[in-house]
């Protein structure tokens, strides 16, 4: 938009848990506009990730919340054209993309997983990412060697 930013929606705290990035998570997962099908599958895997919370001393959400911030990138690169050639050149990543590109990357190669049923492929890749392995932790580790690499033409940004 050129003249104003659009107003930050306010998300509501889901009703199990009374968190906001359980919320924005199920919004992500959810296909069709099929809230309490996301929400289901959600729960669901949630209860499968339970005895490896319980393991471990912690919550469930605190596992969740653990397992997205060890696959939330901090940098990416962005293409930007000098004077013909492209260089990709490492930015920031701003607090609220952050989440949202960790959250997308989990869903996806959750859903890219082989397994039974959603919730089963979903609990599977956050007790990964928990674990600092699996497909969307190293993403993460892809985006920063990126990057890294590129960290040369860090004097173009933008």
């Amino acid at each position: 938009m050129r003249k104003s930013k659009p107003k930050k929606r306010i998300l509501l705290p889901d009703p199990k848990f009374n968190d906001t990035t359980v919320t924005q998570f199920v919004n992500n997962l959810m296909f069709d506009g099929k809230k309490s099908v996301a929400f289901k599958i959600f729960y669901e895997a949630m209860d499968r990730v339970a005895d490896k919370a319980e393991k471990e001393s912690k919550t469930v959400v605190e596992v969740f919340k653990k397992a997205i911030e060890n696959i939330t990138p901090a940098v990416e690169v962005k293409s930007r054209r000098v004077g013909g050639a492209t260089f990709q050149v490492p930015t920031e990543i701003r607090p609220s993309r952050k989440m949202s590109i960790g959250m997308k990357n989990l869903i996806l190669y959750a859903r890219k997983r082989s397994g039974k049923s959603m919730a089963e492929k979903l609990s599977a890749e956050i007790v990964a990412a928990y674990n600092l392995e699996g497909a969307a932790y190293k993403k993460k580790e892809d985006m920063h060697k990126m990057a890294e690499a590129n960290r040369a033409f860090a004097h173009f940004r933008f």
